[in-house]
């Protein structure tokens, strides 16, 4: 993880109401290295499903510019993937042709296409359900069915927007060790936002502290903790009263005028085989 993939450079998003502006992000920057793991905490409302959906070019910038390897993000592209709270399924859809709605604005042949969905099926453990409906999946498998959709146009970003929490504890927990694997096989740059302390220190590389409205980066706190990681150790303990700590706060401290690069991590990143259970 040498280069900078993602760059938020000073962005403002303001919204126009009825009753004025409402901002929800202002002079946000931030840079994510190829092949990082970066989760983004915050209280409801502080920007962080906004700041995702520019990154995606679902949305754009009143201010300042986002960027992907060097490019501005202006619109959406088949090189960044995105996975929504809710799996998004179309229920007249199988969950094959679900995921293959990833490929829709793919020039590959249609043969091409079928592979990369048997592949990725494979790839979340949903081997022998491509032709299942929604209705017929686990709330688990169903959040399998929309990160396969995320990844089958072999983006080299995937977006997640709160994938998990909409799900009990224990698939969660499950989920969240197959998305690691997932993450380690693939080698794809990973934005989470999640209001789950717990799963942000579990997961990322450094975990972007938002404050309240308008959305400002109070903090980046890296997370020099080797993989796999143990959720109950002292030290991820510490790093997670860290955050809480942050997020605690009530004095609103400025936006950084600049955050460091992101350095390589201390470990080396594990290549698990993927093994996902259905």
């Amino acid at each position: 993880m040498t280069s900078n993939h993602l760059q938020v450079d000073h962005v403002t998003r303001n919204f126009k109401l009825d009753t004025g502006t409402l901002t929800a992000l202002a002079d946000v920057s931030l840079d994510v290295a190829k092949g990082e793991f970066v989760t983004i905490v915050g209280a409801s409302g502080c920007g962080k499903s906004t700041l995702l959906r520019l990154l995606a070019g679902l949305d754009v910038t009143s201010a300042g510019t986002v960027r992907h390897a060097g490019e501005v993000v202006a619109e959406p592209s088949l090189d960044r993937g995105i996975v929504f709270q809710e799996p998004r399924l179309f229920p007249w859809l199988t969950v094959e042709q679900n995921v293959a709605l990833g490929l829709l604005n793919s020039k590959l042949p249609k043969a091409r296409k079928a592979e990369l969905v048997n592949e990725h099926l494979e790839l979340v453990g949903l081997v022998g359900f491509g032709g299942a409906y929604p209705h017929q999946l686990s709330g688990g498998m169903a959040q399998r069915a929309g990160i396969a959709r995320g990844l089958v146009s072999r983006p080299n970003v995937l977006l997640l927007d709160e994938p998990f929490g909409a799900l009990d504890a224990i698939t969660k927990a499950r989920l969240q060790d197959e998305l690691q694997e997932i993450w380690a096989k693939e080698n794809v740059t990973m934005v989470l936002v999640t209001h789950d302390v717990e799963e942000a220190v579990y997961l990322g590389d450094r975990v972007v502290v938002m404050s309240p409205r308008p959305g400002r980066i109070r903090e980046i706190v890296p997370v020099k903790l080797a993989r796999p990681r143990r959720r109950t150790s002292s030290e991820s303990v510490a790093v997670r009263d860290r955050v809480l700590g942050s997020l605690h706060e009530t004095t609103e401290p400025a936006q950084p005028s600049s955050i460091p690069s992101p350095q390589t991590p201390e470990w080396d990143r594990p290549k698990p085989a993927v093994a996902l259970a259905h």
